[in-house]
């Protein structure tokens, strides 16, 4: 195992405890030696651990102190939260409820997008949507669908609206929460709580409705927000049903372990 094999994996245990609060707000971090000796590495490698821990956000150095843990729930930009999200996913609690708030600005900025392109004179050509929904159809049909490819796609198709919206705060927070699901294979089998051609259909229909240049009426608007609204609270609860699946088979483990 290399050395940044090693710095990683002890950087994310050490950002795991944080996440956890096994370590408190305030408190110091063991120290290089202390973690030297706990995972048995050199001080020079121990030191780039705490250094990365201190790039992930989650302690801040302090002269002659070492490094103090932050309150990083409270006080994380939204690249703190990203890895906290991951590291929260054995933490079934703290995990569904940061998706649940996840989900909730995905689901706004998206719908705002949707529906404001759909308001404006198109600035992407059709052609170049429609090939890119093709490309989606074309992976929802396979035997096994990659939802992490089709998830990046859609991804990609809401930085473009956003981008011909000139939206850019509302694509940076697209693009850091697309960071955030992609990295937990959970969160991103929860997205295809239908099926993946269901994705399909909705881009199809869209671009059906931006091509007939009237725009949809208040009756289609009116059944695609609660058709919106409907799918994201079957995504939160097939998040929860994954994570309890997850902590159901931990526990047949444990159990194993100690009979």
């Amino acid at each position: 195992m290399g050395s940044r094999t090693v710095v990683a994996d002890v950087a994310d245990e050490l950002a795991r405890r944080v996440a956890a609060g096994e370590y408190q707000p305030g408190d110091l971090m063991p120290s290089v030696r202390q973690v030297a000796e706990e995972f048995d590495m050199n001080r020079a490698t121990a030191q780039l651990t705490l250094g990365r821990l201190e790039s992930y956000g989650f302690v801040e150095a302090r002269r002659g102190k070492g490094f103090t843990i932050r309150d990083v729930r409270a006080a994380g930009g939204i690249d703190v939260y990203r890895h906290l999200f991951r590291f929260s996913v054995p933490m079934p609690d703290v995990a569904i409820e940061m998706f649940h708030d996840i989900v909730e600005v995905e689901r706004g900025i998206v719908m705002a997008a949707l529906l404001a392109y759909t308001s404006i004179e198109h600035r992407i050509d059709s052609a170049e949507l429609k090939a890119e929904i093709d490309v989606l159809e074309s992976l929802a049909r396979q035997d096994i669908p990659d939802f992490q490819q089709i998830l990046a796609i859609e991804i990609g198709l809401i930085r473009r609206l956003l981008t011909a919206l000139g939206l850019s705060m509302q694509r940076a927070i697209m693009n850091s929460i697309g960071e955030m699901v992609l990295e937990v294979p959970e969160a991103v089998e929860a997205f295809f709580a239908g099926a993946a051609d269901l994705h399909v259909l909705v881009w199809r229909a869209l671009v059906a409705v931006w091509d007939s240049g009237s725009g949809p009426s208040e009756a289609q608007l009116a059944l695609f927000e609660d058709l919106f609204g409907l799918y994201h609270d079957k995504v939160i609860a097939r998040f929860e049903e994954l994570l309890d699946i997850g902590a159901e088979c931990d526990e047949d483990v444990e159990h194993a372990a100690t009979a």
